[in-house]
């Protein structure tokens, strides 16, 4: 591994991807990431607090390699060939740990803590993802889109994980299917959003109403309160 030009950070990163491709996940410990990234453990204190904190790292990595190819040339192309094409190139970026993350994927999904972390990581990415293909997050349904996606894109992975053909031509027909089944749910959630919108606006008007009403009650309360010597 050079570290030359690397910082601290960017060296724990490696170090652990390097361990986590050739031996399982919990049995790699800090002192082993130190002494392979070249560092002291206070400098690896300082850098990261866990194992699963240097795995945000590697994941925001991906993220900027990502996000730093985008293709403009698709912008005139379909929402589902966008997506399929950014998340293609996030396995491309992923591809020189691959090893490393099947060996360490059955570790992780027995660790309750560390996969909910990730899960949230991977909520992040996703919405960067999703925003490089036009997708729109926001919303009552946002929340809903982004953990689909992630799901689908995780189930893809395993695919990914067994293709060993150069062409990813598993992988490419997984992640296909994938988004034909995730665009319908999409557009009915789409469809929800908009027939409920006047609902939650009719909603959330009167329960501002609501709440005026109690403050001015309260108000009024007090003012009552101050004029009564008796209370």
């Amino acid at each position: 591994m050079s570290t030359h030009g690397q910082s601290s950070r960017d060296r724990i990163v490696d170090a652990l991807m390097e361990l986590a491709a050739e031996q399982d996940w919990d049995r790699i410990e800090i002192t082993e990431i130190a002494e392979r990234a070249g560092v002291s453990l206070l400098e690896f204190r300082e850098a990261f607090p866990s194992k699963g904190a240097i795995l945000g790292s590697f994941n925001r990595r991906i993220d900027q390699k990502v996000l730093s190819d985008d293709d403009k040339s698709l912008a005139d192309e379909s929402t589902r060939d966008r997506i399929f094409d950014v998340l293609m190139r996030r396995f491309d970026a992923l591809a020189p740990y691959k090893q490393a993350l099947k060996r360490m994927a059955p570790s992780l999904a027995r660790d309750p803590l560390t996969l909910a972390a990730l899960n949230q990581a991977a909520l992040n990415s996703m919405r960067f993802m999703l925003a490089a293909a036009g997708v729109k997050t926001e919303g009552p349904m946002g929340a809903i889109k982004l953990q689909g996606a992630v799901l689908a894109y995780a189930k893809v992975m395993d695919v990914w994980f067994r293709d060993e053909d150069a062409g990813l031509s598993r992988a490419m027909a997984a992640l296909d299917e994938e988004l034909k089944c995730g665009g319908m749910v999409i557009n009915r959630l789409e469809d929800l959003e908009r027939m409920t919108a006047p609902l939650s606006g009719s909603l959330h008007r009167m329960v501002e109403r609501g709440m005026a009403m109690a403050k001015k009650e309260r108000g009024a309360r007090r003012a009552d309160a101050d004029l009564d010597p008796s209370i």
